[in-house]
């Protein structure tokens, strides 16, 4: 009875309403074909102006529906309304504001903003609104978010889940380095909500654990990534699979060539939202660029990490950071590597013990660049500068979120000037720009940085944790197999608003 009446409405909405416009039902209206050229006379239309390095955006043909003041303005279930209110959060950021009114009517969308400028919610709101009322069949889910890294793919389960419980949705998460069993039986068990990473979902899929035939409504998020990673034929692959009616919203921080081709062959007349993606129009950030000597950068890193508060420290090798995080262990530093070479699991407690403060310095590849958020996280420091401006944004994304103020700082030597300039050019930022040396007051003003104690540190899992695996394993031994397989699938999860 539920899904009777929940696909009338869907179908009212793809017709009528916001869609009335466009030249009757979505369901019956020509999308572009899969040579990228649309099947509309004309096509896509172009602006003549791009910003540096990306594509013009098209151009909305039909009207879009004005921007809401307020979550409570929107047409959505109530469950999810109170949710929100629930969370505390009851204004929308401008993306939000901006796309919600035509996601809910069935629009696709083509959202471009910076990171933690709330476009989790932008797109994950539409997604369980006009999912709400559908049951999906075993392996059949209704709606996917592809994401091009495990640690993103978490933070939009996390980000999505008391709304999704709101409204009686299941959500799966499909990551790798994570037991492919388990999450087979997520989809054996209905989930109408998929967020996967494209290599793990094409693994269940041959494996016959997934269909993607009934997903009405796909997301793909951070797409500029999944393309710079190399993901395009998975992806393009997955979407093909999907209803070839349904609805689309792609979302990104950057929009380059590779992007315009999944906006030309899977967005149909989308409503596009476009706010500057540089990390310099955030009026919170600071950033700065600390000219050092080579010989005193390794004692002004330490310096910086002993600081108070939390930082991340971006580096290029999984070796560099490993050798960087026992020097500032054995230096009574608070810290904790990050990077590929980890197993998921090492990653998901490393993370938390961060996010929680039992750890004070985050030391990482590129594999945190985005996909976290951490409240009240105020200095990214780029150890090893970026070689791509890209990066440079994501990885400066990671403090100044949702309002919040924060600096980036970026450690260059005279070798690496010239360079950086130009990566600084052609991310729009001017930076300050300071040169520091180890102790010295211009390095302290900016970072905070201090002498570390001299006193090494061994970081271990917090008491609770250990206290909680040792209760679960002597509680295991008394109790039935069942149950305590009932224990260890429990999960917690952490859910930040500003998602």
């Amino acid at each position: 009875m539920n899904r009777t009446r929940t696909n009338d409405r869907f179908a009212r909405t793809r017709n009528g309403g916001a869609d009335a416009g466009r030249g009757g039902s979505r369901f019956g209206a020509p999308r572009p074909n899969r040579s990228g050229a649309s099947s509309r006379p004309g096509g896509h239309g172009r602006r003549p102006t791009a910003v540096q390095g990306e594509f013009a955006l098209p151009e909305t043909l039909t009207p879009a529906l004005s921007a809401v003041a307020a979550f409570a303005d929107l047409d959505m279930p109530r469950e999810l309304l109170a949710a929100l209110g629930a969370q505390g959060v009851t204004v929308p950021f401008p993306i939000q504001a901006a796309t919600l009114p035509n996601s809910l009517a069935g629009r696709d969308v083509l959202g471009r903003g910076r990171t933690g400028s709330g476009k989790t919610l932008a797109f994950g709101l539409a997604l369980l609104a006009r999912t709400a009322g559908q049951r999906a069949e075993a392996r059949q889910p209704l709606g996917l978010v592809l994401v091009p890294t495990r640690e993103l793919a978490q933070q939009v389960t996390d980000a999505l889940t008391p709304y999704a419980r709101s409204v009686r949705l299941r959500l799966a998460t499909v990551v790798g380095g994570m037991p492919i069993g388990r999450q087979a039986s997520a989809l054996r068990g209905g989930a109408e909500i998929v967020v996967a990473t494209p290599g793990r979902l094409k693994d269940l899929i041959e494996r016959g654990d997934c269909r993607l035939d009934q997903v009405r409504v796909t997301v793909l998020d951070e797409a500029d990534q999944m393309a710079d990673m190399g993901f395009m034929p998975q992806v393009t692959a997955l979407v093909d699979q999907v209803r070839p009616e349904g609805q689309r919203m792609l979302f990104s921080a950057t929009l380059d060539r590779n992007v315009d081709l999944l906006v030309r062959r899977y967005l149909s007349d989308p409503v596009v939202h476009s706010v500057d993606p540089s990390a310099g129009a955030v009026t919170t950030m600071e950033h700065h660029v600390l000219h050092v000597h080579g010989a005193d950068k390794h004692t002004a890193t330490t310096e910086i990490a002993a600081r108070d508060g939390r930082v991340i420290m971006f580096l290029d090798t999984k070796h560099a950071v490993d050798r960087l995080t026992e020097h500032l262990l054995n230096s009574g530093v608070r810290a904790a590597a990050l990077h590929g070479g980890k197993s998921q699991p090492q990653r998901t407690r490393t993370l938390t013990q961060f996010k929680t403060g039992h750890v004070n310095v985050l030391v990482a590849t590129n594999v945190v660049a985005r996909g976290i958020h951490v409240d009240r996280l105020d200095l990214v420091v780029n150890v090893d500068p970026p070689t791509d401006h890209k990066d440079y944004l994501h990885r400066g994304g990671r403090t100044a979120r949702a309002g919040e103020s924060g600096s980036v700082v970026t450690l260059v030597t005279p070798s690496q000037r010239r360079s950086m300039t130009r990566l600084l050019t052609a991310a729009g930022i001017v930076p300050q720009t300071t040169q520091v040396r180890a102790g010295g007051e211009a390095l302290h003003r900016i970072t905070g940085a201090q002498a570390p104690s001299g006193v090494p540190v061994v970081i271990t899992a917090p008491v609770a944790e250990r206290t909680g695996k040792r209760g679960a394993a002597s509680r295991g031994r008394r109790r039935p197999a069942s149950a305590s397989r009932r224990a260890s699938g429990r999960q917690s999860t952490v859910v930040g608003t500003a998602a």
